[in-house]
């Protein structure tokens, strides 16, 4: 009984990581005040987020971060290298750590 109750946790717990999360996390980052409004991990690309950010409480449409390239794609498909202390740094650094 034990060991099912066990694979049941571990079942759950592992589809909190890799079902998409909705957040409302604030940080302050480098003189900036980044929220992560809402965050989806792809399935295909685990590298690469869909994000809705605001910075400076500027909200920012979705757009897809590519933690592999360093680079953001916004929603015109302009394809946008990180700022050095951007959000994408900070969701990179973030996630990678969860």
């Amino acid at each position: 009984m034990i060991k099912y109750i066990a694979l049941v946790l571990l079942i759950i717990l592992s589809n909190l990581v890799a079902f998409p999360a909705t957040a409302s996390v604030c940080r302050n980052y480098e003189g900036q005040q980044i929220c992560i409004l809402s965050i989806n991990r792809s399935a295909k690309n685990y590298w690469e987020y869909r994000a809705i950010v605001s910075i400076d409480q500027v909200k920012r449409p979705i757009e897809v971060y590519n933690c592999r390239e360093r680079v953001r794609v916004r929603q015109d498909g302009k394809i946008v290298p990180f700022a050095h202390n951007g959000a994408g740094k900070l969701i990179c650094s973030f996630l990678q750590k969860s």
